[in-house]
């Protein structure tokens, strides 16, 4: 018989609800505020001999709360253990896994470890430790070992596979080291190289089966906007979606192209795709440069959505003002002299360059893959809502990504196609001080 829960309490008729709790004794009241009362039946750990847990579901399913629960479980029940907490960046790892709402220090019902950040190290008072790790810094996770890991939204962490190695080799203390995977799917190769090796069980899930935790009205909006789409499939109901038929951009090209820095550069643009409105598609602002090889490097994402023009001008100042820019390149279909006023506004004082969209984003956009293809753009780091956009991006076709523009994307394309297929410029490289 199914142990009694509240996602089974929540089930009954309110009547007999209301009798069940009356019938509980005192053991039963200390039950029900525990986690194991208040997980869903999907949120168990799983059966069997498993040394990797792959938890593959949509956003706002739990999974943090999930792997912060798993960690504190056992940090509990071995004495001494020592885990690994590893994030895409040291700052994720801290905000989400660690002090986030649904992280380490916010668990309702278990003990609260000691949290030293300068040392990036909880303590349970049984001498369990847990040490935060950074998956953009793969070289970190060589050496130091473990009884225990969460890895947490590894689709998102850059050079992947070398990061998940690396921990893998240094899990090797206690009797049976495990590691719990947390993540909302991308086709990226160390999730599809997970799915298909063995002693990895797996549990998949949607946004919705959390349902009991989100507003109604947040699930009818993103039910909506995105229900039956590539990105609606991949992003809510947690499926692991291939890369578009005919896409300008695969997950494993854009993989191959990341490096751990830049060189010296020799030039920085910042391209801008303005929104139509603030309450439209995000702004579009990406930061790339050439260095002295003659290749391309994307060196940030800063877009921006929801906001007022005054405010992604100044998303824009502040991306120019943090690479030391060159030229903005900014796309003018929608807004004419607006979006150069706009930008001016934000005291701006450097070259603007406005381009006008004669072709389609998918056409625009085939040189600039093409470059990929030739191995003359890098980047430098993970930028995955961009590069969900760059794989939505269909060649003779339309956009296949998340949102209804490819705004990232697109001022991505607007950047390189300024850096690598413009004319070259004289000028002698002077930076704004």
């Amino acid at each position: 018989m199914t142990q009694l829960n509240a996602q089974a309490l929540m089930a009954m008729p309110y009547e007999q609800m209301v009798a069940c709790i009356k019938s509980w004794n005192r053991h039963k009241m200390e039950e029900s505020r525990s986690w194991r009362f208040w997980r869903r039946d999907d949120q168990f750990e799983p059966q069997g001999d498993w040394r990797t847990w792959l938890v593959m579901a949509g956003r706002g399913y739990g999974k943090t709360r999930m792997g912060a629960e798993w960690v504190s479980a056992l940090a509990a029940a071995y004495p001494g253990a020592r885990f690994a907490l590893v994030g895409a960046t040291l700052n994720e790892a801290r905000q989400v896994m660690v002090e986030g709402e649904s992280g380490l220090l916010a668990l309702p019902f278990a003990e609260r470890p000691e949290w030293e950040p300068s040392l990036r190290r909880l303590t349970w008072r049984n001498g369990a430790t847990a040490t935060l790790f950074s998956a953009a810094e793969p070289e970190s996770l060589r050496g130091p070992q473990h009884d225990f890991a969460w890895a947490d939204e590894i689709a998102k962490w850059p050079n992947g596979i070398k990061a998940w190695d690396n921990l893998m080799l240094g899990l090797r203390l206690g009797q049976h080291p495990r590691i719990m995977a947390t993540t909302t799917p991308r086709p990226v190769p160390l999730l599809r190289r997970l799915v298909l090796e063995k002693g990895v069980a797996i549990t998949r899930g949607r946004t919705a089966d959390n349902d009991m935790h989100l507003p109604p009205e947040y699930l009818a909006s993103v039910r909506a906007a995105y229900a039956g789409t590539r990105w609606g499939r991949q992003e809510l109901d947690g499926e692991l979606i291939e890369d578009a038929a005919g896409a300008l951009w695969s997950r494993d090209l854009i993989e191959r192209q990341r490096v751990s820095y830049a060189p010296d550069l020799k030039r920085i643009v910042i391209g801008v795709d303005p929104p139509v409105s603030e309450n439209g598609d995000a702004c579009g602002i990406v930061a790339v440069g050439i260095g002295e090889d003659k290749k391309a490097y994307v060196l940030g994402d800063h877009s921006i959505a929801g906001a007022s023009p005054e405010r992604w001008a100044r998303a824009v100042a502040a991306a120019v003002d943090l690479w030391q820019a060159d030229r903005v390149v900014a796309e003018d279909n929608q807004g004419g002299n607006m979006v150069e006023t706009v930008l001016r506004a934000a005291d701006l004082a450097m070259p603007i360059k406005r381009v006008h969209a004669s072709q389609r984003k998918t056409v625009r956009a085939e040189p600039i893959a093409a470059l990929y293809e030739a191995r003359r753009v890098f980047h430098t780091a993970a930028f995955p809502e961009m590069e969900d956009q760059m794989c939505g991006l269909v060649s003779g076709g339309g956009y296949e990504g998340p949102g209804r523009s490819p705004d990232r994307a697109d001022a991505l394309v607007w950047a390189l196609t300024e850096l690598m297929l413009g004319k070259a410029e004289r000028t002698p490289r002077v930076r704004l001080l």
